[in-house]
């Protein structure tokens, strides 16, 4: 069995909406940051960092959300939701995997960061507003892809728009921030209105939950 360890309405949501969309049996323990679980022993050996989404299967660990998103695609080829490698679709979407998580997603951690994630000693209120044009710079190359297209890559969703779904859901739910694209607008409201990610956040609040002692 999958199991995938994480927290509500984090980078986590990401691979238990894979395994929806995959339709790959998983079980989701949430990980309570509030207690230091993701700092607790256990949890390290899984996840040197301390971070969410990772995801065990027997022997076999795997961390960061691209990866772990990627990799569940791969384990249903019938689903269709990565190009199969050596293709020049599997190339664009590893081009748009490397954009979002570099440059569209970047800028909102940022300004997550100097929010609320680091010690308050840390935070720079001034790298906010560069941090917020930097988002709208890579939302507006987004836009350019996207022109005259459903999805990044090829005709259909594949696992790279659900991680631009799940970042434009940060910047709009979370950090309020407005789309100016129309097209941008559409295909976020596309990709987030699919069953699975419905799926996923109603397995997320009735998850067991990793506590530290």
């Amino acid at each position: 069995m999958m199991v995938i360890y994480g927290s509500p309405r984090s980078r986590s949501t990401r691979a238990l909406w894979a395994a929806e969309e995959a339709e790959i049996p998983y079980e989701f323990k949430s990980v309570d940051f509030t207690t230091g679980a993701h700092r607790s022993p256990e949890y390290l050996a899984l996840h040197p960092g301390g971070k969410v989404p990772t995801l065990v299967q027997d022997d076999f660990v795997l961390r960061e959300s691209g990866a772990i998103v990627t990799w569940i695609g791969e384990q249903a080829p019938e689903k269709g939701l990565v190009p199969v490698a050596g293709s020049r679709e599997h190339a664009q979407y590893l081009q748009w995997m490397c954009f979002v998580l570099s440059e569209l997603e970047q800028p909102l951690w940022t300004v997550a960061k100097h929010t609320f994630a680091l010690p308050a000693k840390y935070r720079i209120e001034a790298i906010k507003p560069v941090a917020f044009k930097e988002f709208d710079w890579a939302a507006a190359v987004l836009a350019k892809g996207l022109a005259g297209r459903e999805y990044l890559v090829g005709d259909r969703f594949t696992m790279v728009d659900l991680l631009a779904g799940h970042t434009l859901t940060w910047a709009t739910r979370a950090l309020k921030i407005e789309l100016e694209d129309e097209g941008v607008r559409a295909y976020a409201q596309r990709v987030l209105s699919r069953p699975a990610l419905r799926r996923a956040v109603d397995r997320e609040k009735g998850a067991p939950v990793l506590q530290h002692p």
